[in-house]
């Protein structure tokens, strides 16, 4: 059967033809009103540069949370907002006037209210480093400061070579500061290199000038409106700035997407013989509907990120659901404007020969047909090729995002060296114990002795008195903040990275102590990190439940089969573990970083990215399999049988899916230009998980799940038919 017999079996869904047929007839205005919208969303969506937040990776309703806002509130202690290392080559005594003189200037920042220095604290041994050259202050900032701000001013005016000192700067807001830096690059120069590249493969895929700028217009326009959204979010609750990588990545590739299905139906409907309006409703309403669907199915996967409490994770969701409407928005209103003002001069200034209508028999035909000739063993062959894959993520370690994440040689991260190595206690970085209602200063002493003998506490700091090795060694310099009316704080110093597997096992060794409180909350970095950790791993299978039941309902609606979904959730499950396994082997275990490029091997992978990527590859997937769907499903209705509804199918959407496919991988592999580890992970992730959809998931595994499953592909319980044919999303 030729798309002209199917064109005609099957008239379009009359919602989405009578919107083609709309748009066709007031083109102008239609094509206009988009670029108005466009400026404006464009002149306004710039200033979320300036509104994006650096963290947001901490559980808020977390035990460690709740410590923090005890510690700050209740007791009035505060953590540091810049912890300095002051290197001094002849020695710290050799460079005190110097060192001094610096801290005294550092002191007068707007908005520091204190620093504690070696020299301020009259020697103590915890500031000076092992080996005599490395001090160590730290910076208090005011109750109503700008910390973020303090933290730019010290950087940009004291760190560095400093005289005859080198001073290095860390903390929570200095590394913020660094990864906002260079994520705002990095994103430039990934633009930078994927948008000539892909517009020099948009040449060649659509076949003509012309055509390779349509997908610009739709994406342009999502990416601009999509910061819009996201500006306007920001001014109520906090939104990451790591969100505006997945703005431009799945703004081309939706604008991509959207843009090769609508041209190459428009291209298949003049080849029928339609005239130009016609053509663009009929386009309309077929494409269009698959393109709302696939849209729609975004948003929903997206969404799956809103069961987090995290607004990292959050706002991806934010921006993923902003650039799935909006992606729909310009598909269905600026392509078809566009197309019935370009008419057939959509193929002008073509750069392939030949005819640039789809075929109705090729490359994509012939590989479904002999994958369905043998589909035992290529479904079997190609399960055992994706468990291979998958097969390290058996030894998968989960870390987070710290400082480590950016280059080796960036002056945060080598802050962070530097503190590491050449200081015992990691003094920025402490275990705060809370203990409410606490039964004797006896048992709070026997607690913190408890404590002090763990592996790689350095010391405990009690009310009263400094615990090392199970013994009272000092009393408490400064027990100002220690205590309140119904609860005491203690303070245990270690020598373990907070954010990496030792910091948390740490955590939970303390939170195994038995406490002589009524309650006991453990906080700082590493019990956050502990907590965010728990929360992400504790909902996956919500995630998973969403992700399964949006797969269903919509595909349901979509094809009226209970099959089909299931079979779209296995898949999808299978190319994830095969995505995992390669990014265990690559972060994780340093591998290929001749092609993603140098970074800090932690032997970690970051949690928040892999759920990022999952949700995101998830996502794209689904985008794939709606658009395969579509048109196995108009065939099939329109008489074929499944195996020749597969052939033509595959053959008509296998190489908008692999062009598509190729092109969001460019966009994403882009992202490997990156500095930061966990943009780099998100980059091969997703570009990974792309490329064996599109190639081994949709070219082998559906053709061949297919024809095993023959006409059940197709079956639902009579219940569920009755109600797909009142609700489903039908053709006519």
């Amino acid at each position: 059967m030729n798309s002209v017999q199917s064109t005609v079996a099957l008239a379009p869904a009359p919602a989405f033809y009578r919107l083609g047929g709309w748009v066709a007839r007031h083109r102008w205005p239609v094509l206009i009103g988009y670029l108005i919208v466009f400026v404006i969303v464009g002149v306004f969506g710039v200033r979320v540069f300036g509104a994006m937040q650096s963290e947001g990776f901490d559980d808020p309703a977390s035990d460690s949370a709740r410590a923090a806002v005890a510690l700050a509130e209740e007791f009035g202690a505060r953590d540091p907002v810049v912890v300095l290392a002051i290197e001094s080559p002849d020695g710290v005594e050799a460079g005190a006037s110097q060192a001094q003189a610096l801290l005294d200037d550092i002191s007068q920042v707007s908005g520091v209210s204190e620093v504690v220095s070696y020299w301020s604290t009259g020697g103590a041994p915890s500031l000076v480093s092992e080996d005599g050259i490395t001090t160590r202050a730290l910076v208090y900032a005011k109750d109503d400061a700008d910390t973020a701000q303090i933290s730019t001013d010290i950087v940009d005016a004291y760190t560095g070579e400093q005289g005859n000192l080198v001073v290095y700067a860390f903390g929570g807001d200095v590394v913020g500061n660094a990864f906002t830096t260079t994520i705002t690059g990095d994103l430039a120069r990934a633009e930078s290199i994927a948008i000539p590249i892909t517009a020099l493969i948009l040449l060649f895929v659509f076949g003509s000038v012309v055509a390779a700028g349509l997908p610009f217009l739709v994406a342009g326009g999502t990416i601009l409106g999509s910061f819009f959204a996201l500006w306007v979010v920001s001014t109520v609750t906090d939104v990451s700035v790591f969100s505006l990588n997945l703005v431009t990545g799945l703004g081309l590739a939706l604008g991509i997407d959207y843009s090769l299905l609508f041209i190459s139906r428009f291209r298949e409907e003049l080849a029928g013989g339609q005239s130009v309006p016609d053509a663009v409703a009929a386009t309309v309403g077929s494409a269009g509907k698959t393109v709302f669907v696939s849209g729609i199915t975004v948003a929903f996967a997206l969404a799956a990120l809103l069961i987090y409490p995290q607004y990292f994770l959050r706002s991806f969701a934010y921006a993923g659901i902003a650039v799935s409407l909006l992606a729909i928005a310009g598909a269905l209103t600026a392509i078809p404007a566009l197309l019935a003002i370009l008419g057939r001069n959509v193929n002008r200034l073509k750069v392939r020969r030949g005819d640039l209508a789809p075929k109705d028999d090729g490359a994509w035909s012939r590989i479904a047909r002999f994958v369905m000739r043998y589909p035992w063993p290529v479904l079997v062959a190609t399960v055992a090729f994706l468990l291979v894959l998958a097969a390290p993520a058996l030894g998968a370690v989960f870390g987070q995002v710290d400082e480590r994440a950016l280059p080796p040689d960036h002056p945060a991260a080598a802050a962070g060296q530097v503190l590491q190595d050449r200081f015992p206690g990691n003094e920025s970085a402490p275990y705060n114990i809370v203990l409410r209602e606490p039964s004797s200063d006896a048992d709070v002493l026997a607690y913190a002795e408890e404590i002090s003998l763990l592996p790689d506490v350095e010391r405990v700091t009690t009310p009263t008195d400094v615990v090392v090795d199970g013994a009272v060694v000092a009393p408490n310099p400064d027990p100002t903040t220690w205590t309140t009316a119904d609860a005491v704080r203690l303070e245990a110093i270690s020598s373990v990275r907070p954010i990496d597997p030792e910091g948390a096992e740490l955590v939970a060794d303390i939170r195994a102590v038995s406490s002589p409180a009524q309650a006991t909350l453990v906080g700082g970095i590493a019990a956050q990190w502990d907590d965010a950790t728990s929360s992400v791993l504790d909902r996956i299978w919500i995630v998973l439940l969403w992700l399964a039941l949006a797969t269903f309902v919509i595909l349901f609606l979509f094809t009226g089969s209970v099959l089909i979904p299931i079979k779209a959730f296995v898949l999808n499950l299978l190319s994830l573990g095969a995505t995992l396994g390669v990014l265990v082997w690559v972060f994780q275990n340093g591998y290929l970083q001749w092609l993603t490029g140098d970074y800090t091997v932690t032997g970690t992978v970051d949690l928040p990215t892999l759920v990022l990527i999952g949700v995101i590859a998830f996502a794209l997937s689904m985008d794939y399999e709606v658009f395969m769907l579509s048109r196995i499903k108009e065939e099939h209705d329109a008489g074929m049988d499944t195996a020749d509804a597969v052939a033509f199918g595959l053959q008509r959407t296998g190489r908008i899916i692999t062009a598509a496919a190729l092109l969001i991988a460019i966009v994403f592999a882009s992202f490997l230009t990156s500095s930061a580890t966990n943009i780099k992970q998100l980059g091969l992730g997703v570009t990974v998980a792309i490329l064996l959809d599109a190639t081994v998931v949709r070219a082998l595994l559906v053709p061949a799940f297919m024809r095993i499953a023959g006409n059940a592909n197709w079956w639902a319980p009579g219940p569920l038919k009755r109600l797909h044919a009142r609700v489903g999303l039908r053709e006519g």
